[in-house]
């Protein structure tokens, strides 16, 4: 998704622009859940300075694909970079509007007041992975990307047996809920979902060696009911107010 910088400012200029002046809008939003942070957090922003009102729904980056294919109507989606391109390429989403948003990576967790565990090395975190009495991820079946990551790594590992016996799976929604509830004692996810849940303690990024991290991307629906008020959120998360907020909630810009 190869953009020019000062065309996409121009253009989110404009958008902005257009936003304030024209007809209070509802701009539905479908978002990836590790970007659902970042959505929330700008959503009374954005309503403040243009009037519109967005409707939020989240759910994995593989399951809003199908929806969207399936003829769901949006005016905003926040997917995976190649979750973006192949809705643009079926024309889901308008010619133009993409642009990346974000990244993150995978982090791990466990409840507050479990003793810290040490994942600085491969074998660190390989070791507190198979210590652990169960583990809680994303079900690699339900299309969420660190789920799918996570279950090709173990095979690498050569870990998979292993961890298919403890693995708590997550159909969707935040892992970390199952520290809280005693179902799992370690928790992997991306790093934003995972800062989400009260209660538990972050103990950091999985090791660089092995990392993986997704960009997350934005475009317009080819079908959206205002366009207008529809580019200008997305050019408000590709602004600097949203990379202070991205910060906080564990991504980065991409």
């Amino acid at each position: 998704m190869k953009r020019n910088v000062f065309r996409t400012a121009v253009l989110a200029f404009v958008a902005l622009t257009a936003a304030a002046t024209s007809v209070a809008a509802e701009v539905k939003v479908l978002t990836a859940g590790a970007f659902k942070p970042v959505v929330a957090a700008m959503a009374p922003l954005f309503e403040q300075r243009t009037g519109h009102r967005l409707t939020i729904d989240s759910d994995t980056a593989g399951a809003l694909a199908k929806r969207i294919a399936g003829g769901e109507a949006f005016d905003v989606a926040i997917l995976t970079t190649a979750g973006i391109d192949d809705q643009a390429k079926g024309g889901k989403v308008a010619p133009g509007t993409s642009m990346p948003v974000a990244r993150v990576g995978i982090g791990v967790a466990i409840k507050q007041g479990s003793p810290a565990q040490d994942i600085g090395s491969v074998a660190a975190f390989q070791q507190a992975l198979l210590k652990a009495r169960a583990v809680a991820m994303i079900d690699p079946a339900a299309g969420g990307s660190s789920g799918i990551y996570l279950s090709q790594l173990f095979g690498k590992m050569g870990i998979a047996p292993q961890m298919q016996a403890k693995a708590v799976l997550v159909p969707g929604g935040l892992t970390a809920q199952k520290l809280v509830s005693g179902e799992a004692d370690i928790a992997l996810q991306q790093i934003s979902e995972l800062m989400m849940v009260p209660g538990v303690t972050v103990l950091g990024p999985i090791p660089a060696e092995i990392q993986n991290y997704t960009v997350y991307a934005g475009g317009v629906g080819s079908a959206a009911r205002d366009a207008d008020a529809a580019r200008a959120f997305l050019a408000m998360l590709a602004g600097p107010e949203a990379r202070t907020v991205m910060k906080d909630k564990g991504m980065s810009a991409p």
